[in-house]
């Protein structure tokens, strides 16, 4: 049930028009409360569209009780005009919502979009939209609501996590959508995550971030930063359960971990999933950056596709970071055949068996004790059709 499995939530997903072949592109979800405690973390990227302007914003005071989503058309680079649609759609939410019973002000809805940027948004048809919305919202409604944020991806993504404690149940649920421009500061998505945990803002806030560092932000499909990046973690409350943090950080990790990874098996073209462990790494921070580097490596991503496992485009990536390491210690597996060893040739690379869709590579820089793991895709003909025959 994606958002609304965790109690305290409602939400929906309908056809509005935004998009031209009439499928689903705008949901909302909605925290019924009793608590509307809130967190988000959004794209590093410096050009960022009115949305998240206008959700960062909102989200300074730590609350929150609805979310607006909308997918074939990312209002980004519009201008006042932009920002202006941002503001009259979360008005929209409030004025509907408040009509149904629910006092809230637009200060208490974030906006997100998604899709194509440089075109304003038709609000001829997103703002009756809204309404069309809020009338079908339902404790049922959470896949509807994943379906309509999917633009280039051909399925919908959600993950449900719950925990059984003494005194009861509490749930962490989400959905994403996102198949290109997956790169760190997050991925060309959308993510809303909702439990009915009794936590704090402060408390979703440092859960949030601790998990998005190690799952969202590192996966790098394509290189490619998005300017509408939006994960967003609201708690109604509803459960009567406060967890501990670490257990609530983790359950919120798992959920971003599930996510993480079906954006990559759905990455736009991709044939293979490739994870890039980094070991034996000085420091976190080293094995971070090499791996980023092996995952945005052309050749090495080409190599992959065809199922050559050439290892010496791994250690040309390695070679352009600034890591501590010593060329002739580097060793590098390819499905657990090491082919490099000690910077030279290793075993025999027609051990390698690359035939099915996950390809690990692993890269021992031999210099410390510190790892991390990168997600990255292949690079294929069907992506650079996808991205040069229409706009998406």
């Amino acid at each position: 049930m994606s958002v609304t499995a965790a109690k305290g939530f409602t939400a929906a997903g309908i056809a509005a028009g935004i998009k031209g072949n009439g499928n689903p592109d705008l949901a909302l979800v909605v925290n019924t409360g009793p608590r509307r405690a809130a967190a988000g973390v959004f794209t590093s990227n410096r050009v960022k569209a009115a949305p998240v302007v206008w959700s960062q914003q909102v989200l300074a005071d730590g609350e929150l009780t609805a979310v607006v989503l909308n997918s074939g058309g990312a209002n980004a680079c519009t201008g006042p005009q932009g920002f202006q649609d941002t503001h009259a759609t979360a008005e929209k939410v409030a004025e509907v919502l408040s009509a149904q019973g629910t006092d809230v002000g637009a200060g208490e809805v974030a906006v997100a979009s998604t899709g194509l940027i440089g075109i304003l948004l038709p609000m001829d048809k997103l703002l009756p939209g809204v309404e069309k919305a809020a009338a079908e919202l339902s404790e049922h409604g959470g896949e509807k609501a994943a379906i309509a944020i999917k633009t280039t991806d051909t399925v919908h993504k959600t993950s449900v996590v719950t925990k059984d404690v003494p005194g009861g149940a509490w749930t962490v649920g989400g959905m994403a959508k996102g198949a290109g421009m997956l790169a760190p500061g997050l991925a060309t998505m959308l993510v809303v995550l909702t439990t009915d945990a009794d936590v704090g803002s402060t408390g979703l806030d440092s859960a949030l971030r601790g998990a998005t560092r190690v799952t969202f932000d590192r996966v790098d499909s394509d290189g490619c930063m998005s300017t509408n990046d939006t994960v967003l973690l609201l708690a109604s409350g509803s459960s009567g359960v406060t967890p501990e943090q670490d257990a609530f950080t983790a359950a919120v990790r798992e959920v971003c971990d599930d996510l993480a990874r079906q954006l990559i098996g759905d990455a736009e073209g991709a044939s293979k999933d490739i994870r890039i462990e980094v070991i034996n790494a000085a420091t976190e921070d080293d094995a971070v950056e090499v791996g980023r580097s092996i995952a945005r490596n052309n050749l090495l991503k080409c190599a992959i596709h065809g199922e050559d496992p050439n290892w010496g485009r791994v250690l040309s990536a390695i070679g352009t970071t600034a890591a501590a390491f010593e060329p002739d210690e580097l060793n590098v597996a390819i499905n657990g055949v090491w082919v490099c060893k000690n910077g030279s040739v290793g075993e025999d690379r027609d051990l390698v068996d690359m035939r099915y869709r996950e390809v690990t590579v692993t890269a021992d820089l031999a210099a410390g004790t510190e790892s991390a793991v990168i997600w990255a895709n292949d690079l294929t003909a069907d992506y650079v059709h996808e991205n040069s025959a229409y706009s998406s």
